[in-house]
């Protein structure tokens, strides 16, 4: 592949540009120090700005990573020159030099929930201008926190630390919030083919179930809730259980299958909100004329989902993640498997459902999910908790 890179002095281009020259990819350099670029590969074609109509010419890929970033001292104008108006000109210059494929080298802060900064509204305007832009593919790489040989940016403050100290801090900080290391992100490139990637965003992150404090976090809020609900709340179990019973015929406990970890299917145990002999189906495929009295109360104080603490002390289930499907839902399990959202235990509640996003449009959901996959920290599962508790999210919805 011969790919046109484009702020390669920067710290992720400057770790990036070697691996992928050691990888076997053409590299061509553009920048304001064309010299200074040359260091970085000796094999490289290294040029300005000003050359980037000649140096267009039989490359199959643009990889933008000129940005003026998040830590610059700079004006909203200044911002917009740099991430908009840079990132539109390159690439309509790559289109018209039909270059297949556009790669915006973008950041979490630039997603829609993203902070309200100078730099993020550049970053969301650029994706925005990016669309509007035909006859190129354009794909978004949506970058977390990035570490290499050194850290930057919001982990340059491990660079003070003793060397001894740097990683073990390194674990805490990554188990809190998404991070992905150069290398991760060559891999990234080097593995896809950008001669027929998809418009899809990317999201390259290391993987939490290599961090031991994450997984720890994790299981510690997973059992304390589990736990907690039986041990504190086992009167409220059996009032709901007594109100379920005696509201409609059928039982208090609603078992049903669910598409799990690598597709293995669990039996998922709710309170019953439905009545008895309902389809088994999507939720949005069902009338609400078959939601019973105290299930409309149950299922919008979100009480229905209670009984899953059980699924959790299983394995089966983790407090946060996407929400598990049943096997008849097809179309979802086929985008879920697509996009990697299998790979992980499903939750009672996730970063989907916060969002209003439900099982009737499969292909929104699993990229909403495969999203929450690499947007995962604590403190991301934090917000979601508390988000569902203070009512956020109204779950799936029976059909109108």
């Amino acid at each position: 592949m011969k790919l046109l890179m484009t702020g390669a002095s920067g710290f992720l281009g400057a770790q990036l540009v070697p691996m992928l020259a050691a990888a076997g990819v053409d590299l061509v350099l553009v920048g304001r120090d064309p010299a200074r670029l040359k260091s970085l590969a000796e094999n490289a074609r290294c040029g300005s700005y000003e050359e980037l109509r000649e140096l267009l010419e039989g490359v199959d890929a643009v990889m933008h990573l000129a940005v003026l970033n998040n830590t610059a001292e700079a004006s909203e104008d200044e911002f917009r020159a740099a991430n908009v108006e840079l990132t539109r000109t390159i690439a309509e210059a790559a289109r018209a030099a039909k270059v297949p494929t556009f790669i915006n080298v973008s950041s979490f802060h630039a997603l829609d929930d993203g902070p309200d900064t100078p730099y993020a509204r550049s970053k969301r305007e650029a994706i925005r201008v990016l669309s509007a832009i035909d006859g190129i593919n354009i794909v978004n790489l949506f970058l977390p926190a990035v570490h290499g040989e050194r850290f930057a940016g919001k982990l340059a403050v491990l660079e003070k630390l003793p060397k001894g100290l740097r990683r073990p801090a390194f674990a805490i900080l990554s188990a809190l919030a998404p991070t992905v290391s150069v290398k991760r992100i060559a891999g990234t490139l080097v593995s896809t083919d950008f001669f027929k990637a998809s418009d899809e965003p990317m999201f390259p992150a290391d993987p939490k179930e290599e961090n031991l404090v994450y997984r720890l976090g994790r299981g510690l809020i997973d059992y304390g809730f589990a736990l907690s609900v039986i041990l504190l709340f086992w009167w409220l179990l059996a009032i709901i259980w007594v109100l379920v019973k005696t509201g409609s015929p059928g039982p208090g406990i609603f078992a049903q299958d669910r598409v799990g970890k690598g597709g293995k299917v669990f039996v998922c145990y709710k309170f019953r909100s439905m009545a008895k002999g309902t389809k088994q189906a999507g939720t949005h495929e069902v009338s609400q004329s078959s939601v019973t009295p105290i299930g409309n109360f149950i299922r919008k104080t979100k009480i229905d989902e209670l009984p899953q603490v059980w699924n959790i002390l299983k394995g089966e289930l983790s407090l946060v993640g996407p929400r598990p499907c049943l096997p008849v839902q097809t179309e979802l399990v086929h985008e879920r498997t697509k996009r990697g959202v299998l790979t992980v235990l499903p939750g009672i509640t996730g970063l989907a459902q916060i969002k209003d996003i439900d099982m009737s449009d499969p292909v929104r959901l699993s990229k909403k999910d495969a999203e929450y996959i690499a947007r995962r920290g604590l403190l991301l599962e934090l917000k979601i908790i508390i988000a569902t508790f203070t009512g956020k999210g109204r779950g799936d919805r029976v059909a109108k």
